[in-house]
């Protein structure tokens, strides 16, 4: 099997957070060469979020429909009825366009079992900064118990499927 890794850098600065950039209320899991990054998922978002169709998330949204990270600042408090995944992207990023029709098959097919958003990190930076977002596309899986996990690149729709079913407890 081949695993390629496709994604698109913001800029090279380094952002406040843990070792790896990002808060330490979310795990960080990449891929290296061909290793598989095992993956746990935390919540959704609230019952406002169209069954079936990727939702636009701002910042707004959010700290309302997933967690509000200025009352919790150094821990995770998922306010989502359901699990969910958002893709964090840029309208120029080839590797994000390459994802959005996967990522919206996903969303047809789990409606009402998994909550899907996208967060588009040149309109939305503080939500990019508080993330430690700085290669897209990235996807954070959240599911109901435990952090959720941060996955950078592009993936094949098998990998993607794969987190899904461990995020789902299968």
């Amino acid at each position: 099997m081949a695993l390629v890794v496709m994604g698109c850098s913001q800029n090279n600065k380094k952002q406040e957070g843990s070792s790896k950039g990002l808060p330490s209320r979310v795990e960080s899991e990449s891929k290296a060469g061909a290793e598989k990054a095992d993956q746990s998922v935390a919540g959704s978002s609230n019952q406002s979020a169209s069954a079936g169709k990727v939702q636009v998330l701002t910042a707004s949204d959010f700290r309302k429909k997933i967690m509000d990270y200025e009352s919790h600042p150094d821990e995770w408090v998922f306010a989502g009825s359901r699990p969910a995944i958002i893709d964090f992207y840029t309208t120029w990023c080839g590797p994000c366009k390459m994802m959005a029709p996967m990522v919206e098959s996903f969303a047809g097919k789990y409606a009402g079992k998994i909550d899907f958003y996208k967060v588009d990190i040149d309109q939305e930076p503080e939500l990019a900064s508080v993330f430690g977002i700085r290669s897209i596309p990235t996807f954070l899986f959240i599911p109901m118990k435990g952090k959720p996990t941060i996955q950078m690149g592009a993936m094949q729709k098998e990998d993607f499927e794969e987190i899904i079913g461990k995020m789902m407890g299968k």
